[in-house]
This record gives structure tokens, C-alpha cells and sequence, in this order.
């Protein structure tokens, strides 16, 4: 079964042209997706068999295998990376002696993206898979899992097509801090330094995120970060792009936030103080 799905599955596609921050990209539809259609479904029926003893199959279904099946989430075909997801997701949480390897091997696959080619198909549906992973990481968090938050997931903010998967990020970023709230201040930190200065779409995005981010934080936490916080959404407040300013006036209207300031008063007198230097009446 895992040669005939190999044989049938894993290819090399052509270079492809088409940039990933491109909104206007059709999806590329392969014509020979009802033959892969049929094995996807027959991979996933194996997977996920009752019969089917891990300890036995995990020597076929091995690192090797799962390599070339991450290979496949760069195919431009939207309903084949759909299947992977699902695949993937299955063999996670069958095969547990594999779930460090893939946790790995994804991690690469970001690395790559993040800092050396910009360009890969299955980022959004990479990142889906790993939010179920991270929901179901255990209390404490480990090292490594905490590393790939700042590693890996903070850095893919900083990428040109951050509107592609930007929802499945935040989940996975969201997931974090829910599980642990100090981790708040330090996503902060890291939007903080990649934020997008010159690009007025992101940043719209990157303020909604940090408004989801220091709405779960506690008073002792936001003090580490109010600071630089305020003075960039200072900045924005003054941005010539109107989006960007109504976005940060905004936050006023989350009692969270006003609650947060309220209980840092140098943090209330930062704020009023950076408004007048930008023109701006304070709320």
C-alpha cells in the first residue's frame, strides 16, 4: 500500500512563476487530480484503519515517506493540499513516534519560506495542521515548543504574502498565549520588531493581532511591553494612511486595554503625551 501510494503520489513539480502576496493568482487545478484523488482517499482509509498496527506500519510509513509528503504541500493545487491536510493530520495523531520528526520537518519548511525563498504553496495549510498540534500541547510547555514561537512563528510575520495565511498564524500565536498567558509579552516583542513600517495593509493586521494579544494579558505582563507598545501605536495614530490611524484609535474602544492603561498610570500619561506631540485629542 505505502509503494503504490509513493509511486503515485510523489513527483517533482515545475518551478513555478507565480508569486505567493499575488491576490489575483487563479488556482491551478491538476488535470490529473482524479486519479491522485483516488489514492489520497485510499492513503487516508489505511491511515486511519482500526486494523492498522502502528508499531508494524510506522516502518513503511516512515520518516522517508513522510519527507515526500510534506514535498507535496507545495503543489498548487488547492484540493490536493486540502487531502494533505488531512493526511498529515492523521498520521500526527496515529503514529506517535514520528511526532518530533514532524514537528521538525516543518519547521524547516518555515525556516525555508522565512528566510530563504519566500515562496511555497501550503504555508496556510501547514500552519492549520499545526494549531491542532499546538491545542493539544501538555502544561507546561516544553523548551522546544516554546522556540518554535519565537523562532519560527514570529519570524513568518515578516514575509511579503503574510495575507495568505495570516488567519492560520494568529491561531497558532493565539493557541500559544492561551496555554501560556506570559508568553503574551514576548509575541508583543516580536510583532514589535517586525512590524511593518512601510507596508499600511499590514500593519492594519499586525495592530488587530496585537489587540487579540494584550487583551489576554495580565497587568504585570502589558508593563513589559507598554512602553515600546505605545509608542508605535503613537505612530500609527499619526499614519497618513487612514486605515492604519482609524485601526489604532480604535483599541480605545476594547475595555480591556482602557483597563490595562487605567491600572499603569505612566503608561495613560505616555499615551496623552505621545497624542499631543502627534496632533491628536485624546479620548
Amino acid at each position: 500500500m505505502c509503494r503504490m501510494c509513493a509511486v503515485n503520489l510523489f513527483r517533482v513539480f515545475p518551478p513555478s512563476y507565480r508569486e505567493n502576496d499575488d491576490d489575483d493568482n487563479e488556482p491551478v487545478f491538476d488535470p490529473a487530480w482524479p486519479h491522485l484523488q483516488i489514492v489520497y482517499d485510499l492513503l487516508h482509509k489505511f491511515i486511519t484503519s482500526p486494523c492498522l498496527d502502528a508499531k508494524i506500519s510506522k516502518k513503511y510509513l516512515n520518516h522517508g515517506f513522510i519527507l515526500r509528503l510534506l514535498d507535496l504541500f507545495d503543489s498548487e493545487d488547492p484540493r490536493e493540499r486540502e487531502c494533505l491536510k488531512t493526511v498529515l493530520h492523521r498520521l500526527y495523531g496515529k503514529f506517535m513516534v514520528h511526532r518530533p520528526f514532524i514537528r521538525k520537518s516543518m519547521s524547516n519548511i518555515f525556516y525555508r519560506f522565512v528566510f530563504e525563498t519566500e515562496k511555497h504553496g501550503g504555508i496556510a495549510e501547514l500552519l492549520e495542521v499545526f494549531g491542532s498540534i499546538v491545542s493539544g500541547f501538555a502544561l507546561p510547555l516544553k523548551e522546544e515548543h516554546k522556540m518554535f514561537l519565537w523562532r519560527v512563528l514570529i519570524p513568518l510575520h515578516k514575509a511579503k504574502s503574510l495575507g495568505s495565511y495570516f488567519q492560520q498564524l494568529t491561531y497558532c500565536v493565539a493557541q500559544y498565549v492561551d496555554k501560556e498567558p506570559k508568553l503574551g509579552s514576548v509575541v508583543v516583542k516580536g510583532l514589535l520588531k517586525f512590524w511593518p513600517v512601510t507596508n499600511s495593509q499590514k500593519e492594519v493586521m499586525f495592530i488587530g493581532e496585537v489587540e487579540e494579544v494584550v487583551e489576554g494579558m495580565s497587568v504585570v505582563e502589558f508593563r513589559k511591553v507598554m512602553v515600546p507598545l505605545f509608542l508605535r501605536v503613537a505612530c500609527c495614530v499619526n499614519s497618513c494612511h487612514f486605515q492604519v490611524s482609524e485601526r489604532a484609535l480604535f483599541l480605545w474602544n476594547n475595555d480591556q486595554i482602557v483597563n490595562l492603561v487605567a491600572h499603569n498610570r505612566e503608561c495613560s500619561l505616555l499615551w496623552r503625551r505621545m497624542l499631543r506631540i502627534t496632533g491628536t485629542n485624546p479620548c
